[in-house]
């Protein structure tokens, strides 16, 4: 009976003997570790994992002393497969036998990063449209005395200069704070092929920078997703255009661009599980981006380049929130990867 209690339960759960050699693991163990119990059976569990702490050593600990241990967010890596996140506790049940409990962390971890992305993303649009209330309005009356002014100007043409400089420096203002604020909508919600937008974002790159390989890897399976296809090839253009600038300018050798689809079958974005989600990834071979603009990389007005206007990010972010989706990104010297996150069910508005 408490056998089959243990099969049901989501919670991983190893026994092992002394010699720290796998006897039992219920299905949960297999699913998490990608192994069947038959192949498993008397090997020992170190073999299998790896990670920045050796879980053997803390295996051997609560052998010995006959008292428990739990760890929490620990890193460890199966044998030729991806790191994952874990919290486990080691309980010993005699001399002779262990008790191994482990619980995956990478999917609520990711949540709770989203959560938290998604309400900084959302802090901001509320801070930047009462902002852009604020200046606008003082803007409008500038720009209404101005061309009053100028009315009063006529036979002054060096005097109505100085007003056409006040009526463009104030329209060159009310767009930038436009800018700030991104699309408010979708505009449209057709079907859309996402290869489609990505060749277009190609296209213009390679007219632009010629000089940086430009990769594909496309998954042909994805079905049509529903969107506007003006602002996604806005938000590509701006992601990808931002990596070609930086490894341009940072003259890397061999400058690389790879555009990468694939599916992610149930999908967690925020707190939102959807059946089916497009992974659009935008990978170069740059120098990555700094330590201290990571957190903030999404914000207006941050930007890594001197001649950066700090938009581009904020407004992709922007539209991909508009489509239900995000945008991650994850960089270390010589790979930077931002992915765009889009489901692929239909929206209704």
């Amino acid at each position: 009976m408490t056998q089959g209690i243990t099969e049901h339960l989501t919670t991983a759960v190893l026994l092992l003997d002394r010699e720290l050699k796998l006897t039992w693991m219920n299905p949960a163990a297999e699913s998490l570790l990608a192994i069947s119990l038959t192949r498993m059976d008397g090997r020992s569990l170190p073999e299998l994992l790896g990670g920045e702490e050796d879980i053997a050593e803390v295996l051997s600990r609560a052998r010995d002393a006959l008292h428990p241990y739990t760890q929490r967010e620990a890193r460890i890596c199966l044998n030729g497969g991806e790191p994952m996140t874990v919290d486990y506790t080691v309980t010993p049940l005699s001399e002779d036998e262990l008790l191994l409990e482990m619980e995956p962390r990478d999917r609520l971890l990711r949540i709770s990063r989203e959560e938290a992305l998604q309400s900084r993303q959302e802090t901001m649009k509320v801070l930047a449209r009462g902002l852009a209330h604020e200046v606008k309005n003082p803007l409008g009356g500038i720009r209404g005395a101005a061309q009053l002014l100028e009315r009063d100007l006529e036979g002054e043409p060096q005097l109505k200069e100085f007003t056409r400089i006040i009526i463009e420096e104030v329209d060159r203002l009310r767009d930038l704070v436009d800018s700030m604020l991104g699309p408010n909508r979708i505009s449209r919600n057709e079907p859309l092929n996402i290869h489609r937008v990505l060749e277009r974002v190609r296209s213009l790159l390679l007219v632009e920078q010629p000089g940086v390989t430009m990769e594909r890897d496309y998954d042909p399976s994805l079905p049509e997703l529903h969107g506007d296809e003006a602002q996604l090839i806005q938000a590509v253009l701006n992601v990808a255009r931002n990596a070609v600038q930086a490894i341009t300018e940072s003259e890397t050798p061999q400058p690389t661009l790879q555009l990468r689809t694939r599916a992610r079958r149930q999908f967690t974005l925020g707190s939102r599980r959807h059946r089916l989600v497009c992974e659009l990834s935008v990978i170069d071979n740059g120098p990555g981006i700094p330590q201290e603009l990571r957190e903030t990389l999404f914000y207006p007005m941050v930007s890594g380049r001197a001649e950066g206007s700090g938009l581009g990010l904020s407004i992709a972010q922007s539209i991909l929130h508009q489509h239900q989706g995000l945008i991650e990104c994850e960089s270390e010297p010589g790979r930077t990867e931002f992915r765009l996150l889009i489901p692929l069910e239909k929206r209704h508005d």
